[in-house]
């Protein structure tokens, strides 16, 4: 836990300081702080920087505010006011950055050619401090980047935090009430542990909560968006500038400064020409050259953006579509390139055979290396590091891959975001033909009255375990229910009262539209989040050229003609220009493990971590006291027919597959003991 403290006055950052006895933080009265785990600062004032690691103490209700020297602990000021004697600076801004801005030249030379002066030679970092001088929160369109970062500006009183469009990098935030308007503390990190530790530190009679509404949501998909389990902590949204201090009496009426998006509709044009209304129609010379080559273009153009760094790069290269494009334009860049490819432990989920085949069209220096696995204890590192209940299961593989990756490069390019960006998933087609189906009476009829509990569900790929996410899908007509993990039946099961039931009439009107919905949901919650976490834990630093911001503006461009020929339709037509023929036609793989078959013959240990905790004598510690009931004797039930579906019986009825729902609850059951019951320890016993 970093906690910087930039000297030349009365800073505003946080202090630790070692008084008479155990640590303690310090808060002389000026500003309310600004507190950051795992990012870079920098500051224009100062070159000094201390960091200290506090021990959790409990302590007098107080907020947090900047440091000075020499000061002891004091009681939070009201209003919060500066005392100008202590300013030696008054001109200061200071930013703690998390991310990487890709086009930092060239703002560097726009700034520059406008006076500003830089200190540092080539940091993207110091950028920030100059374009919030020369244009104000304006500067965020300009960044072609991915970013987390808070800037402090110290003569207008301001703090301004930022995300990217598809939060590529998390930022939480915690507060020490329930409104904005109220809290006097706010704590803002990378992940979740620190920051919640840190506010049970500050304030332990105020510490966050547990939220049985936010954590059943997260029980029910996996994740839960820009909520927390915590009641007072949330995520940044995607694509949201504030001014959080100064501009908490002039935001909307509970004083939220976070509803402040950057979207703007008068952004220029990226394809040269308006896309055709109709693919189908159209002559392929002329959906080439008026959609194909430009961007075949642009893709080339971002990819070179995204290979500028100080270090090695190099391409994790799966053998699909998405990240073969990538390690394409990456090796029209740079001429040698090294291509690395993770041999997953099971047969039936290893891509390394397509890996090596794109690798040998492409001429590229290919490395295929065996991950180190060892799921449980894995499991348990990635989630108490994460600080939050993650149900994606391939959060395992992925941080496999990057650990083995990072020894190649520590700096890797890859293909996420392409399924997005290009209507590539199964399920956007699948949500806009359950769409015309919803406005049909038979069908619907048909969906609600047929339970499917008469279709067996023994394997997670089969089409009947498939015909019955659709048939749940279709009676409410619900996108959501293509998602859960916990799909409503079973939600009430595990929940009663307290279950998710996803919405009525949900179903997006087309497979653009579906993806547009996984960009703002499925993307920064599940995905990115998954990511994010992997890479840190090595780390390795991951980059998605997909994500860039022109990609997005050139895929909303051609809109629903995305999929006029297909599934990801108009990203394969540019593919088969620079690809072999059985990479881009064959079926979509993913990138997943067999976590069902792990708990029943105990893989990497996994079956004995879910029997540990499932089955313990309080699986789910701090939940009863959120009002949160988990019905055991479902779960109990949960395990009966998982350990059946594993077997061979006549019966195709016998059992039934729960691979992610347990994985789920394992999850839950690791985070629950861990973090679930923070706050200040009880005081020793004399005697």
């Amino acid at each position: 836990l970093s906690i910087i403290d930039h000297a030349g006055g009365a800073q505003p950052m946080v202090h630790v300081r070692r008084a008479e006895g155990p640590d303690e933080l310090i808060q002389p009265p000026i500003v309310p702080a600004i507190f950051l785990e795992g990012a870079r600062s920098v500051s224009d004032g100062s070159n000094n920087q201390n960091t200290s690691i506090p021990t959790r103490t409990p302590r007098s209700r107080s907020g947090l505010f900047s440091g000075g020297t020499g000061v002891s602990p004091v009681s939070p000021p009201s209003p919060p006011t500066i005392d100008a004697t202590r300013i030696h600076n008054p001109d200061l801004v200071a930013v703690a950055f998390n991310g990487c801005i890709y086009n930092h030249r060239r703002l560097r030379a726009e700034l520059e050619a406008e006076g500003h002066r830089f200190h540092t030679d080539h940091a993207d970092t110091e950028v920030l401090i100059h374009g919030w001088r020369e244009w104000g929160k304006m500067m965020i369109p300009r960044l072609r980047s991915m970013h987390a970062f808070m800037l402090w500006d110290r003569q207008r009183a301001d703090m301004l935090i930022s995300s990217d469009r598809f939060a590529q990098k998390p930022l939480l935030i915690g507060r020490n009430a329930d409104r904005y308007r109220d809290a006097d503390l706010f704590v803002f990190s990378s992940a979740a542990p620190g920051l919640v530790h840190v506010l049970a530190l500050a304030d332990p009679y105020e510490v966050p909560l547990i939220s049985g509404f936010n954590t059943a949501a997260n029980i029910t998909y996996g994740h839960a968006g820009s909520c927390t389990p915590w009641d007072r902590v949330i995520v940044l949204p995607p694509y949201v500038a504030a001014v959080v201090l100064s501009s908490l009496d002039r935001t909307g009426t509970d004083g939220d400064p976070l509803q402040r998006r950057l979207d703007h509709d008068d952004e220029d044009r990226i394809l040269p020409k308006r896309p055709m209304h109709s693919f189908q129609l159209a002559s392929k010379r002329t959906i080439e050259k008026r959609t194909i080559d430009p961007l075949d273009d642009l893709l080339a153009d971002v990819v070179i953006d995204h290979l500028d760094a100080d270090v090695p790069v190099a391409c994790l290269l799966s053998g699909g579509v998405d990240s073969s494009l990538i390690s394409h334009y990456a090796k029209q860049a740079l001429g040698d390139l090294t291509t690395v490819c993770v041999r997953m432990p099971d047969p039936r989920y290893d891509e390394s055979e397509h890996a090596r085949l794109v690798a040998d069209h492409l001429g590229t220096d290919h490395v295929e290396v065996d991950p180190d696995t060892d799921a449980a204890s894995d499991l348990v590192h990635l989630i108490e590091m994460l600080g939050l209940p993650f149900g994606d299961s391939s959060l395992l593989p992925t941080y496999w891959a990057c650990r083995a990756a990072g020894a190649v490069a520590p700096v890797l390019l890859t293909g996420d975001g392409g399924d997005e960006m290009f209507v590539g998933y199964d399920r956007h087609i699948v949500a806009g033909r359950l769409n015309e189906l919803s406005m049909m009476l038979v069908p619907v009829l048909i969906a609600r009255l047929i339970p499917t509990a008469i279709l067996p569900q023994r394997d997670p790929k089969a089409f009947s375990t498939r015909l019955a996410r659709l048939i749940l899908a279709l009676r409410r007509a619900s996108y959501n229910s293509l998602l859960s993990i916990f799909p409503a039946p079973d939600a009430a099961r595990l929940l009663g009262k307290h279950a998710r039931k996803p919405a009525w009439f949900s179903l997006p009107g087309s497979p653009y539209e579906a993806a547009l919905l996984d960009r703002r949901h499925t993307l920064p919650g599940d995905y990115l989040r998954k990511v994010d976490t992997a890479s840190m834990a090595v780390p390795v630093e991951t980059r998605a050229p997909f994500l860039d911001d022109r990609v997005r503006r050139a895929s909303d461009e051609i809109g629903e003609q995305l999929t006029a020929r297909g599934r990801k339709g108009l990203l394969r037509m540019l593919a088969r220009r620079h690809l072999p023929k059985q990479i881009v036609d064959r079926s979509k793989q993913g990138f997943a493990i067999p976590v069902g078959e792990w708990f029943r013959d105990d893989f990497g240990g996994m079956r004995q971590l879910l029997y540990d905790h499932l089955e313990s004598a309080e699986p789910f510690p701090g939940l009863a006291e959120a009002g949160l009931e988990i019905r055991m004797p479902y779960i109990r039930r949960m395990l009966r027919e998982h350990d059946a579906a594993g077997e061979a019986p006549l019966n195709p009825w016998h059992g039934r597959d729960h691979s992610q729902r347990l994985y789920m609850l394992l999850v839950l059951s690791i985070w629950c003991r861990r973090f679930a019951r923070i706050g200040p320890s009880p005081a020793p016993q004399g005697g």
